[in-house]
């Protein structure tokens, strides 16, 4: 595993931790079929099992982001399945959902950002290659 200046390590952490804890707060609602939850994947045709996948998919990005030797695989997971959420708000849902306010958009929005600033950082550590201008150290 390749050394990071320090700056960057902390950055690293931050959009790491940021996402796991993001994701992980939001299993507790998938998991036990809250209200908002459960109408959210009753909207995309995906009730229950869609929830219960999506919810699995989160708690695997979530520890492999929190694991310094599999935070790319996380990041990627993390950006893979808030892809796939944000295009049910933007297609389905809206981005207000039952009067949040956008807040879950957001989140969604968040952790994307924060996964797709992970995979960039560890670039070097994925198994595929980056196009070579991204794989320049400044």
């Amino acid at each position: 595993m390749e050394a990071l200046p320090p700056a960057t390590l902390v950055a690293s952490w931050m959009c790491r931790l940021a996402a796991a804890v993001i994701l992980l707060q939001t299993l507790w609602f998938k998991f036990t079929g809250a209200e908002e939850s459960v109408y959210i994947f009753t909207q995309v045709g995906l009730e229950p099992w869609g929830r219960y996948a999506s919810g699995m998919m989160e708690l695997l990005a979530a520890v492999l982001l929190l694991v310094p030797r599999t935070a790319p695989l996380g990041a990627w997971l993390a950006a893979g399945v808030m892809v796939g959420a944000l295009a049910a708000h933007l297609t389905r849902l809206g981005i207000v959902v039952q009067g949040d306010g956008g807040l879950l958009f957001a989140l969604a929005l968040i952790v994307l950002t924060c996964a797709l600033a992970t995979a960039y950082i560890h670039r070097r550590q994925t198994p595929f290659r980056w196009p070579s201008a991204l794989n320049q150290t400044p």
